[in-house]
């Protein structure tokens, strides 16, 4: 099999279907499955198959597919590992990355990232913590940058620290919190992220929230907060000077101090030596130092 043909089998297993995987590989979909074909005849086995719901790996073809994924991920270190001789940045930059930070933190550092390594090229996940740290241990991407205290052994560098506001439209101190019928807006988090929310308010006020309303994303529940709907408890990363007019109240712990949560930059020593993983750092110190 040719390298291409590796490649071929990847976008058909991520994909599922031969439509999405026919434009993913600028191919028609005649060409795709006559492709298709040549490759199990080569292999003299069926590999996938096909129904008005897409695509099936058989047990052979994913046996094959394995073998595909390998060559293809052996080939992009290597490529790596040669354009890290080259005195330009090449190679793609693999991020994992807790969403609230590439929703608000993250974009101002890749602008400069590809404005100033323009033949770089990113890859960029976001999920929870305990998605990105699967991502780093998979080793599908070179560093991960996680929320919180993660139990890391590799390289662990710290990145900012924000501060933990309740917001309100109208709410403007703890105390009326207990008055209010208005409802607590949470947005889905991670475990960490949650127990301390939990713990907090059940310090605070030993009881649960009169109402509720669960949404799946942070920046869902800060656009309902703006819009009178409810309260929320939100990270200050998330608060511009232009979300006013609403009340911030800081989170204070148990010795009145406000309660802060930590963004680091995480991975193992091997990918901090690639070139393009360098260069995001620096760019990052070049950002927040000025």
């Amino acid at each position: 099999m040719q390298f291409s043909e590796f490649q071929l089998l990847v976008v058909l297993d991520t994909e599922m279907n031969m439509r999405k995987a026919a434009e993913k590989l600028f191919v028609s979909q005649p060409a795709l499955s006559q492709r298709l074909q040549s490759i199990e005849k080569s292999w003299d086995t069926k590999i996938f198959v096909r129904s008005q719901k897409g695509l099936t790996p058989t047990p052979a073809g994913e046996k094959i597919i394995e073998f595909a994924k390998e060559v293809v991920e052996k080939e992009e270190r290597i490529r790596e590992q040669i354009n890290a001789l080259d005195s330009e940045v090449h190679g793609t930059l693999k991020i994992a990355c807790a969403t609230i930070i590439g929703q608000n933190w993250l974009p101002e550092v890749l602008k400069k990232f590809v404005t100033k390594y323009p033949h770089a090229k990113i890859s960029l996940i976001t999920g929870w913590s305990s998605e990105i740290l699967k991502n780093l241990y998979d080793g599908t991407v070179h560093v991960g940058i996680i929320r919180g205290n993660p139990d890391w052994k590799g390289i662990k560098q710290h990145l900012i620290t924000d501060t933990m506001y309740m917001v309100d439209t109208e709410i403007q101190s703890i105390e009326q919190v207990l008055q209010t019928d208005r409802p607590f807006i949470q947005f889905k988090s991670d475990s960490t992220y949650y127990q301390e929310i939990q713990e907090w308010w059940h310090r605070t006020f030993q009881m649960v929230p009169k109402r509720t309303i669960i949404v799946d994303q942070i920046e869902t529940c800060k656009q309902m907060v703006l819009n009178g709907i409810g309260y929320a408890i939100l990270p200050s990363i998330t608060l511009d000077q232009e979300d006013s007019p609403i009340y911030k109240i800081p989170l204070l712990n148990e010795v009145n101090e406000p309660i802060k949560r930590d963004t680091w930059l995480i991975g193992y020593e091997s990918a901090f030596e690639l070139k393009q993983v360098k260069a995001f750092v620096e760019i990052i110190e070049e950002t927040f130092t000025q």
